[in-house]
């Protein structure tokens, strides 16, 4: 009989005696009620940067979609595969989301390929350089910036990239109009993965800015 990784058994077995027993009342009333979360979070799938973790979130309360980069595609119905666009369309539509955060954080893998495209890629398959191509045109005028040091350049397109994938997110019909109703509010943010630190983005400026959470 195969097995899943032992450290995922023990971690399962971890979770059922403490976080699920604890919350079991919970569960049961999501597994019989459904799912109403009002945040969804488009963030990386680096493991080292979980929306889940860093937030401090329990069960049913964000809708969280992971992938390079943390990028939203433009809107495209074409007929194609687009699961972000799918889990947007979802999110928005069917759950009702009335917050969406784009995520993006520090020693980004996707972010450093897009800024060094003659560099070794991330791998030699078919869809991350693609994929990437997404912020080209950003990258390619970041990565002229000599006046940057590599790690300045790569924090820059990094944030950067968080604010193109909101532009992107407004070219979805279903976005837009709700937006304009005030009824969604888009976020980006930046987390870097070294200090803890959470940059929040200023709707107003495009800045990101540390939180103030008081004394």
């Amino acid at each position: 009989m195969s097995h899943l990784p032992e450290r995922m058994l023990s971690g399962y077995r971890s979770f059922m005696t403490g976080r699920y027993a604890s919350e079991s009342d919970r569960y049961r009333t999501l597994a019989r009620d459904g799912q109403a979360p009002e945040i969804m979070v488009i963030a990386c799938c680096d493991s080292r940067a979980a929306p889940e973790s860093i937030f401090d979130a329990g069960p049913g309360e964000m809708f969280v979609v992971r992938n390079v980069a943390n990028l939203v595609p433009p809107y495209a119905p074409d007929g194609e595969f687009h699961s972000t666009s799918a889990a947007l369309e979802f999110a928005v539509q069917s759950l009702k989301i009335r917050n969406i955060v784009v995520m993006g954080h520090g020693r980004c893998g996707g972010i450093r390929a897009a800024l060094n495209p003659g560099a070794e890629p991330l791998s030699p398959g078919d869809f991350i350089g693609k994929w990437m191509s997404l912020v080209g045109p950003a990258a390619d005028a970041v990565a002229q910036n000599r006046m940057m040091t590599v790690g300045e350049r790569q924090t820059a397109l990094e944030r950067i990239s968080i604010r193109f994938s909101i532009a992107n997110l407004r070219t979805f019909p279903c976005v837009k109009i709700l937006e304009e109703k005030g009824r969604i509010n888009l976020y980006g943010a930046w987390f870097d993965i070294s200090t803890g630190e959470l940059w929040i983005m200023n709707r107003d400026t495009g800045d990101f800015e540390r939180p103030d959470f008081g004394s």
